[in-house]
């Protein structure tokens, strides 16, 4: 007899082709967003990925991402 288990909920993952959205009321998001957003208006993908690459792990917006997953 195989022991039950409970269903583990769906994991929800950003989609990494979108930038992050900055983390509401969050002052280094929104300037690292601002940031992002000027770097791809002048063609400086680099530069606007590594914004968004800092964005995603600013702990600010991680415990919001943390958040969303519950």
């Amino acid at each position: 007899m195989r022991p039950q288990t409970k269903p583990e909920p769906p994991v929800s993952l950003p989609d990494p082709t979108r930038p992050p959205e900055p983390a509401p009321g969050c002052d280094v998001c929104a300037a690292l967003d601002q940031q992002r957003a000027k770097a791809e208006r002048a063609g400086n993908i680099r530069q606007a990925t590594t914004c968004e690459q800092e964005m995603r792990s600013h702990p600010r917006h991680g415990d919001r991402a943390a958040a969303a997953q519950r």
